[in-house]
């Protein structure tokens, strides 16, 4: 049954591959229709900005710098800091249509202890908040000036959970006292909402269609920037996102063409009433109550009907593909963000746009330079939001760039509707330190992008992480529930089955993978760089390596049991074909891990952050049999099966 099941899943896989092609065949030539069309999209001096983000963008909320705590900035910039000057930051390699890449950002997870998040099939292993006195519970896991460091976002954590959670329906903006918003009046002008016209030139349209036609088009560059759209909600399913052809070109637009701005459902007085939506230093033009002129793309643009009936097709088929979960064999139905906000991780991000080479223009509506490219935040609790805080420094002294020329150019965040041709995007600029948050579902049914400004940028981005799949206390119980099935003799410490139905067996062999390839092998490749900082994963990983050694045995046992001649035909084969199965898989990711840790980008790494291709089995345990070599033991399994 599970050799028939392996063929069917092969002829899937192909039909799978088959289709893929077709969509990104669709897609470019939807893409090349739509030629060098920009949509509109609105920031802060543009007539019409307040409906529009009233109307469409009702989730998201800024919170001004100066509404914070001054010692909460305080503590937190310097925990970043310090974490940069310790070298903790580092760029992760992720897997992206089948390729290693890196990405544009360094990053660190911070979070509660025992946490991961996974992305783009890596898995970040959380440095804990150190939240409480961890000398006192002997686990003085770094030195001190690290442990301060986490405790302040610990800190940061607690406030965004407390202030999310208070936030009453309509809020937009939490700003600054009067005075402190007069004293900031002006200072970043118009320069803030560039239209299209302006960075029409930043990208030849013909450079565009050539880098559209190839699926590898975004190597060195583009993909760093938008790798996390590829797999939008689900960190960890194969399948694609919403938003994921997108990112498959570089031409101006995902659904183009004559964009009208919604009108707000109740109507926008102009008076002071309204004030508190529009930042401190933003634009003049006046917010009126009078309906917005339509922003169109031009005559020439597509019909509407039409564009919106094709990326409608590829919408449906990309939520069919969807998966859930992180890795495990029986994905858990996906929770439901409900109660007081909790954020369990904090993703640090940092990036300086001067250290690179090149920064891709934002292709659809024209925004300026990329440093993250459009994207969901995946691998959430559904509907929980998402709390950031943004912090510009010049140089390696941290110094702000709060309170700069109102010429130099700041960050910004860029959000969309995903898959909704009429309505413009929307561009918000960050000052250091201020905070945004995406509230209810923003996250799953808008994208956002970040907008690089001239100087270097930390982030620390909170999360309701789904963790069902993803704890150490999860990986624990798989690993008691498989072993549970061995019994080991105490006097002469053998070891062997205690049951040999089919599917207790497949269950054992299902966490025997997961344990190497979600968790071992994960944290071999990236996950042990952080060690040399923070050494709280190294026993927990120590004993997942010794439970993972067991089920090595348990294996060899099942195979020595499908083996025996004398058991009756029709269980024996049975269990045969779920053997087969479970070793063809692993063989199959133990050469895809043994690839990546080998490729020329891995090898491009200092030897400490470097992968390791670890062989589990411990040189001088000698009660640990030598590797064995799976390919023979297919061979064995599929003679078997042949001779049955």
């Amino acid at each position: 049954m599970k050799a028939r099941q392996c063929k069917h899943n092969s002829r899937n896989m192909k039909r799978s591959g088959d289709s893929e092609g077709e969509k990104r065949r669709k897609r470019r030539k939807l893409l090349q229709e739509l030629g060098d069309q920009k949509i509109p999209f609105l920031g802060p001096s543009d007539r019409g900005f307040q409906q529009l983000w009233d109307s469409s963008y009702t989730g998201l909320v800024l919170r001004r710098s100066c509404s914070l705590p001054a010692e909460l900035h305080g503590q937190v910039q310097a925990a970043l800091l310090t974490l940069r000057s310790k070298g903790c930051l580092l760029r992760d390699l992720v897997r992206v249509r089948d390729r290693d890449v890196f990405t544009a950002v360094s990053r660190a997870l911070l979070g509660e202890p025992g946490h991961t998040y996974r992305y783009l099939d890596t898995r970040l292993f959380a440095i804990p908040w150190h939240s409480e006195d961890t000398e006192v519970k002997g686990q003085n896991c770094c030195d001190p000036d690290l442990r301060s460091a986490c405790k302040a976002l610990w800190e940061l954590n607690t406030f965004f959970c407390s202030d999310v959670s208070q936030l009453k329906e309509g809020d937009r903006l939490t700003q600054c006292v009067k005075g402190e918003m007069e004293a900031k009046q002006g200072k970043e002008g118009d320069t803030e909402s560039k239209h299209s016209e302006d960075s029409k030139n930043s990208e030849g349209g013909d450079s565009e269609s050539r880098q559209s036609e190839e699926g590898d088009t975004e190597s060195k560059h583009s993909e760093e920037w938008d790798i996390e759209s590829k797999h939008s909600e689900e960190g960890c399913s194969g399948s694609k996102p919403e938003g994921e052809w997108e990112t498959e070109s570089k031409h101006s637009s995902e659904e183009g063409e004559s964009s009208q701005v919604k009108p707000s459902e109740t109507s926008v007085a102009a008076g002071s009433e309204q004030s508190e939506g529009k930042c401190p230093g933003w634009g003049s033009k006046a917010i009126s109550d009078t309906p917005t002129e339509p922003v169109g793309l031009g005559a020439h643009g597509k019909p509407v009907a039409q564009l919106k009936h094709s990326l409608s097709d590829y919408h449906i088929e990309d939520k069919e593909e969807k998966a859930s979960g992180q890795g495990c064999s029986q994905p858990s139905p996906p929770q439901v963000c409900t109660g007081p906000v909790k954020f369990n991780v904090t993703l640090l991000n940092y990036m300086d746009p001067a250290a690179m080479s090149q920064l891709k223009e934002e292709p659809y509506y024209g925004m300026g330079k990329m440093a993250v490219g459009w994207h969901h935040d995946e691998n959430l609790v559904t509907h929980s939001p998402v709390a950031v805080y943004s912090y510009s420094c010049y140089d390696d002294k941290g110094e702000s760039s709060e309170g700069g020329s109102g010429e130099k150019a700041c960050w910004r965040i860029g959000l969309k509707v995903a898959w909704d041709i009429h309505t413009p995007g929307l561009m918000l600029p960050l000052e250091s330190g201020d905070c945004y948050y995406m509230r209810d579902d923003l996250n799953s049914t808008h994208q956002h992008c970040v907008l690089a400004g001239d100087t270097a940028r930390f982030s620390s981005t909170h999360r309701v992480a789904e963790c069902s799949s993803g704890t150490l206390t999860y990986i624990q119980s798989r690993c008691q529930e498989a072993l549970s099935n061995l019994h080991t003799d105490p006097e002469t410490g053998s070891h062997s089955l205690l049951a040999l139905l089919p599917t207790t067996l497949q269950h054992c062999e299902e966490i025997h993978n997961e344990v190497e390839f979600e968790w071992l092998r994960q944290y071999w490749f990236q996950g042990q760089r952080y060690t040399r900082f923070c050494s709280w994963w190294t026993r927990p990983m120590e004993q997942l390596e010794k439970d993972w050694k067991l089920m090595e045995t348990m294996t060899m046992l099942f195979l020595a049991t499908v083996e025996e001649e004398g058991r009756a035909g029709e269980g024996r084969r049975e269990m045969a074909e779920t053997l087969l199965s479970a070793l063809t898989d692993r063989h199959q990711q133990r050469q895809t891990w043994r690839d990546r840790c080998h490729s020329s980008l891995a090898q491009t790494l200092p030897p400490e952050e470097a992968p390791v291709d670890r062989p589990f089995w411990g040189v001088d345990d000698p009660s640990m049999p030598l590797p064995f070599d799976l390919a023979d033991i297919i061979n064995r399994v599929e003679s078997l099966l042949w001779r049955m």
